[in-house]
């Protein structure tokens, strides 16, 4: 199974491909789609590069599951604002591609990928590294995403069990494919 995770963000939205062969994690490829070169003003614009960006990731690399992390709030309104405009910009493609799209927040990424909540950008560098038997530290938004599409790995396996079994998978993770789901 090939996975797709994507840390959306307006100006540096990182992917990251892994494939799954059983518990094994092989790690694929993994980059950024900026934005960083456009006005800032050009929101429109800003939104079709990742759009068309993580429908070219998903053309090239074509993953059978995609995984993104969930928005929090933060002090900031309109920069939350802004995060859930480039994510939602992010979303469509995926589903635009026909993959259905799990959602995992950054307490869950971290705890499935680093042990506990509150591990730090070099942390989770670090541990998907060692995960994926990398030669070196990929970027923090790469790191970010292939943490997401390994959390995915782990906990989206267990889900689907859940799920087969009558459980409530469901209200753990979004899944945009049917509707979304809580």
């Amino acid at each position: 199974m090939r996975i797709l995770g994507i840390d959306p963000g307006l100006q540096v939205a990182g992917f990251g491909v892994i494939d799954m062969d059983g518990q094994h994690l092989h790690y694929v490829a993994s980059g950024t789609i900026k934005t960083t070169h456009m006005e800032r003003s050009d929101l429109p614009g800003r939104l079709k590069v990742l759009f068309e960006g993580v429908c070219e990731v998903v053309e090239r690399y074509q993953p059978d599951a995609a995984s993104v992390e969930i928005v929090f709030v933060n002090v900031n309104p309109q920069a939350t604002l802004l995060l859930g405009q480039a994510r939602g910009a992010c979303i469509t493609a995926l589903v635009s591609s026909q993959l259905s799209v799990a959602e995992y927040t950054a307490l869950q990424l971290k705890k499935a990928v680093a042990g506990y909540g509150k591990a730090g950008k070099a942390e989770m560098q670090e541990m998907v590294m060692r995960l994926l038997k990398l030669p070196s530290l990929p970027g923090k938004d790469a790191a970010d995403a292939l943490g997401l599409a390994i959390t995915h790995a782990h906990v989206g396996t267990a889900m689907a069990r859940l799920a087969q079994a009558g459980g409530t998978a469901s209200q753990m993770t979004g899944n945009y494919r049917g509707g979304r789901s809580r």
